[in-house]
């Protein structure tokens, strides 16, 4: 194939179990990385993905309950605020770890009348002077667009305790379920708005945690009775309007793939390798219908060893790019291990193996 592809038409392509003329290029560098590696010699002002060709670009909308944001307490290492969703985040000043949750919205059922009351439809969610001008240049530059939004259970977790929420899935499945079509329509009712006004983008891209290392946190039957349904609803509305559909689900969530498929899933994102997600395996089983996006090791990337990266890019690339249906990226982010050079290196493997 010519190599005059545009990215949007090479990751349409992979994600359609096509071939390219070579596997699109996507990552997801930590804010404190990209601060080593300027350190390091990165040019202060570009952003990885200009730097290294990443081939998507993404806007959201603001579909919290939207409380009040204040700093509430700070020091020279933690800040802590509360948040959109009505709860205390403590975080590194760098962001450079998952924050601590010390407190929720919703610890009973009584919490959530008055957060789903705030959880309407509204014009003014969306930043839409932004959205308008980065969609136009995004896609005169030939890249590929995605509206992402978090949903479903990880979303959940910003309102209630994970153990909370995990409970109450257990003992009350209809409130949680309640709780995920509630934030299937706020993404619905915006996905309508943005097909109102003519935002031309690429693929809905959902964000939900559920899995951890060796496998999801729930049963099958917990997603399929609480979550699949609002999922089945989103994916059709994306395909309704032409979008390709990608889900990030952190951990192993192999249990749920079946599923995920029966709902409309074109594509799974990042395939963590930690937590037993392995992208020869999932090829194997499940490459005719699911394009697989992600699956390098991290830990391979920092490894003293440099044939171990080769390796890791070359087996798997192998493994994942004939028929099409696959984008590289690391299995999750890329941490503070990772120096400016190792990197460069993986982005030269890249290119060198993901030819067609």
């Amino acid at each position: 194939m010519a190599d005059e592809l545009t990215s949007r038409e090479r990751m349409r392509l992979a994600i359609n179990h096509q071939e390219p003329d070579r596997v699109p290029i996507d990552d997801n560098p930590w804010g404190a990385t990209l601060t080593r590696w300027r350190r390091e010699g990165f040019p202060a002002d570009r952003s990885a993905a200009e730097v290294f060709g990443y081939e998507r670009r993404s806007f959201r909308a603001d579909l919290t309950p939207r409380f009040p944001v204040r700093v509430l307490e700070e020091n020279d290492e933690y800040i802590i605020t509360s948040t959109e969703t009505g709860g205390k985040r403590r975080n590194h000043r760098d962001h450079s770890t998952t924050p601590e949750v010390i407190e929720c919205a919703i610890k009973t059922k009584d919490d959530w009348p008055p957060v789903k009351a705030r959880l309407q439809p509204d014009f003014k969610r969306l930043d839409w002077a932004s959205i308008l001008s980065n969609t136009a240049r995004w896609r005169a530059e030939g890249l590929y667009i995605a509206f992402g939004q978090p949903c479903g259970y990880d979303c959940l977790q910003a309102y209630c305790r994970s153990e909370d929420l995990l409970m109450f899935m257990a003992t009350d499945p209809g409130f949680v379920k309640e709780m995920v079509d509630t934030l299937a329509d706020l993404i619905l009712a915006t996905m309508q708005m943005l097909a109102d006004e003519g935002v031309d983008y690429d693929a809905l891209w959902l964000y939900n945690d559920m899995g951890y290392r060796n496998g999801p946190l729930f049963s099958p039957q917990m997603y399929r009775e609480i979550i699949m349904p609002a999922d089945t609803r989103l994916y059709a509305r994306a395909h309704e309007l032409g979008r390709q559909t990608i889900l990030h689900s952190c951990g192993n969530v192999t249990a749920f793939i079946t599923d995920m498929l029966e709902a409309g899933l074109d594509c799974l994102q990042p395939l963590e390798v930690k937590a037993g997600m392995d992208v020869p395996s999932l090829k194997q089983a499940f490459g005719d219908r699911l394009a697989l996006y992600g699956g390098i090791d991290v830990r391979a990337m920092f490894d003293p060893d440099p044939d171990r990266i080769e390796a890791e890019i070359a087996d798997k690339f192998a493994a994942a790019k004939p028929g099409g249906g696959y984008v590289y990226h690391s299995d999750h982010s890329v941490p503070t291990q990772v120096s400016l050079e190792q990197y460069q290196r993986v982005m030269h493997l890249v290119r060198e193996h993901g030819r067609y």
